[in-house]
């Protein structure tokens, strides 16, 4: 079931972006689709998607070092947003979110840990960040949520606000790397929006959107299909 939001603020705080207040735009499925799942959310991507394999192998292609500036985008309940700062502690991390009993959770966790990451709410189709902010930008099993024409949408806005030579990385569905991973994924792409996924489409969605230097670095099978991670880059021409 898809749900409504009221993000009216960020007409305030991003003028440049269309209203969204009425209609939730970017098409958003709660967290495994339903909102009583949420408290689940970190027991079940912990042993059915391995992200305890994957999200690390995805900080490490990050590469990142002090003075960076970067984006979780769908941080979810901030498993991620906490690898990335334990990473580099010198780095500014921010984690961005379309639901706020997730980001609840996040805000626990991080304090928890003892650390400073700062945490937004809002939609990936109009992200509240000027052009240029970010020299990286990671986002996990968020992509697949998307319909194809927001998933394109999505992706550009992250390359408005990645600087120049910035990377994009991102762990999500991918073609299946072999038959064992064909049958799971022909279920999740009859539940979510990840059939364009699955049919390995997702590079040429990174290259409508101004990506370049596009690379497949890693492929993890689940329960629910291949995992794959891309790096790309938002070329200082481009």
């Amino acid at each position: 079931m898809k749900r409504r939001k009221n993000i009216s603020y960020l007409s305030f705080t991003v003028p440049f972006c269309y209203r969204l207040s009425d209609k939730n735009s970017d098409g958003y499925i709660p967290a495994f689709r339903f909102e009583f799942l949420t408290p689940l959310y970190d027991f079940i991507m912990r042993w059915i998607t391995r992200e305890s394999v994957f999200k690390p192998d995805l900080v490490r292609q990050m590469e990142i070092v002090k003075d960076y500036k970067v984006l979780d985008l769908g941080c979810g309940t901030a498993t991620l947003t906490i690898l990335i700062k334990k990473a580099c502690a010198e780095a500014e991390v921010v984690g961005f979110d379309v639901d706020s009993k997730i980001l609840a959770i996040a805000r626990s966790k991080t304090k928890r840990e003892g650390l400073t990451i700062e945490f937004n709410l809002g939609t990936a189709l109009c992200l509240p960040y000027a052009n240029n902010s970010f020299e990286r930008v990671a986002t996990s099993m968020v992509i697949h949520h998307l319909t194809r024409e927001n998933k394109i949408l999505a992706l550009k806005e992250i390359f408005r606000v990645l600087k120049p030579d910035g990377e994009l990385h991102i762990a999500d569905f991918g073609k299946p790397q072999n038959i064992l991973m064909h049958f799971p994924s022909l279920v999740i792409r009859r539940l979510e929006e990840a059939s364009d996924n699955v049919k390995g489409l997702l590079p040429e969605f990174f290259q409508l959107a101004g990506f370049e230097k596009i690379e497949e670095l890693g492929k993890y099978m689940s329960i629910f299909g291949t995992i794959t991670l891309y790096k790309m880059c938002k070329c200082e021409l481009s």
